[in-house]
C-alpha cells in the first residue's frame, strides 16, 4: 500500500479489486496491492457515476480523510 487512495465505481467489486491487484489496469498497476477500506452502494449506475465524481472532489477527499481518521492513523503506525 503506497498511501494513495483510489476512487472508482463498478458493478462487481470483488472482480475490480482482483483486476487492480493483478496489474490488469495500467493506470493503477504501480500502486499495488489495494486494500478495500471504504465502499458505498448505489441503486443505479448513474447514481454511482455521480457519486464517484463527487468523491473525487477536494471537499469529499477531505471528508473521507476525516471519516477514516482513526483507521488511517492505525495503518500508518
Amino acid at each position: 500500500m503506497d498511501g494513495k487512495r483510489y476512487i472508482g465505481y463498478t458493478n462487481n467489486l470483488q472482480r475490480r479489486i482482483a483486476e487492480h491487484n493483478s496489474g490488469k489496469n495500467f493506470s493503477t498497476a504501480l500502486h499495488r496491492p489495494f486494500d478495500l477500506i471504504y465502499c458505498e452502494a448505489c441503486l443505479s449506475e448513474e447514481d454511482a457515476r455521480q457519486r464517484e465524481l463527487y468523491l473525487k472532489s477536494t471537499i469529499s477527499r477531505r471528508y473521507i480523510t476525516k471519516r477514516l481518521r482513526n483507521f488511517l492513523r492505525t495503518i500508518q503506525s
